[in-house]
């Protein structure tokens, strides 16, 4: 039987925006993923923090990703740890290697694919779910040559 990766509930979502993470929730609440680069020495980092940890320069720049990357690292959740998720077993947190924003790395979930399939180094696209009162969070999901 194939085991599907499954999101986790909409209950563990918290999301807390502030006016260095406001512009990249902002654009997965439009479908769109982006990443922080640095002014000065445009090097990316994730999450977005108010100073670079290269150059400790404030100013940052907002860059558009083609929304795919890599598997970098992942675990299988099979047993609910909290009440409540029991229907949402197996889930996949995963660091995720964004295309377009090496090295940044963006820690979600893998969901609609295969548990046996899901590997360190395989490619992954993007997909936005709306949780809570319209908020939305970026998944991936396998790319089709890796599903």
């Amino acid at each position: 039987m194939n085991r599907i990766a499954k999101r986790p509930p909409d209950t563990l979502v918290q999301i807390v925006t502030d006016s260095w993470t406001e512009p990249f929730w902002s654009a997965v609440k439009d479908r769109r993923l982006t990443c922080a680069q640095c002014g000065e020495c445009g090097r990316f980092r994730m999450p977005p923090t108010p100073f670079c940890p290269h150059c400790r320069s404030q100013a940052i720049d907002w860059m558009a990703l083609p929304g795919t990357g890599t598997i970098y690292s992942f675990t299988i959740v099979e047993r609910a740890v909290l009440p409540g998720t029991e229907g949402n077993i197996p889930y996949v947190p995963a660091v995720i290697a964004l295309d377009g924003a090496e090295p940044a790395r963006q820690i979600s979930n893998l969901v609609d694919c295969e548990v046996d399939r899901i590997r360190i180094g395989a490619r992954v696209r993007a997909v936005f779910d709306t949780v809570g009162d319209g908020a939305a969070v970026v998944r991936f999901t396998l790319a089709e040559e890796d599903a």
